[in-house]
């Protein structure tokens, strides 16, 4: 599971910063947060083909989110892609989506499908869900959370102790089904241990609200703007956003284990003032840039 920020940039993208936009990959699956201006020549800059997206997920209809959405459209369009592209967004962005293939000329048709969500859950497999959570900036707009499945590991020092060969009784063990072996049942809990999945959080333009701490809950990595310090929190919240130490106390309250920093003014020539807004309330953080990655 990998992370890359192809933008950190608010409104106006600067030299050093693009606007908006975050790419998860795990396995086959490459979930696209919001894909500001300019999406796509970031992707080749990362050295990430433009392919490996399958689900791009839209926070708002604001310029800064979705103006890269043609760009990267037209691109694929243009490829050998595979399979279909997911879009998913608030109310609203089916109307939205079809404006757009009024206003550009595409010589080829992607396939695609445009899905409008709500709160909960609106995407599951055997691997992952996603959620996503109405959150408040003047217009329809959602926060995202990404909650990878529980995984059931097998310890093999305790497969060596029963004499368990490798094969189709180990893979029985996993589905969490008992064996027969050497004349002796064996449970799965006892060569077997479960892992936790993985809660990757994004909240993006919003002031602070009950579905902040909801989409953060327990997240492993927390990603919130940080559009302003709280020297500006007056500004913040007529712009509707929030400022950097209200994405500490998010963190905070919701016990997030890392909080990383995005979505930042043009104001801001560099990230210290943020960081340190942010620190004074929650310690594990750091202010995303441009083509930074993430292991998970």
């Amino acid at each position: 599971m990998q992370l890359t920020f192809l933008g950190t940039s608010s409104m106006v993208p600067t030299k050093e910063r693009n606007q908006i936009a975050v790419f998860l990959s795990y396995g086959s699956e490459g979930i696209l947060f919001d894909c500001g201006e300019g999406t796509q020549r970031q992707f080749k800059i990362a050295g990430i083909s433009l392919t490996k997206v399958t689900k791009i997920l839209l926070s708002h209809w604001h310029g800064d989110h979705v103006l890269g959405l043609p760009g990267l459209i037209q691109t694929l369009s243009s490829t050998d892609y595979k399979g279909k592209l997911e879009i998913y967004g608030p109310i609203g962005t089916k109307k939205r989506m079809e404006k757009m293939f009024e206003a550009f000329v595409f010589d080829k048709r992607l396939n695609f499908v445009v899905k409008e969500v709500k709160n909960g859950v609106f995407f599951e497999n055997n691997e992952f869900q996603l959620e996503a959570y109405s959150l408040e900036h003047g217009i329809e707009i959602l926060g995202y959370r990404f909650v990878e499945k529980d995984k059931r590991k097998i310890d093999m020092k305790k497969i060596k102790k029963f004499n368990i060969p490798d094969g189709p009784l180990i893979g029985k063990l996993q589905q969490n089904k008992s064996i027969e072996h050497n004349g002796k049942k064996i449970m799965p809990e006892e060569v077997a241990y479960i892992e936790s999945g993985k809660k990757i959080a994004y909240i993006t333009d919003t002031v602070l609200c009950d579905n902040c701490y909801k989409i953060a809950d327990d997240a492993d990595l927390l990603i919130c703007e940080a559009t302003y310090s709280s020297k500006l929190v007056g500004k913040s919240e007529e712009h509707g956003h929030m400022t950097a130490k209200q994405a500490a106390q998010i963190a905070n309250k919701s016990n997030a284990k890392q909080l990383i920093l995005i979505h930042f003014s043009a104001r801001y020539k560099n990230t210290q003032e943020l960081e340190e807004d942010a620190r004074n309330i929650f310690d594990n953080v750091i202010c995303a840039n441009d083509f930074m990655k993430i292991e998970l």
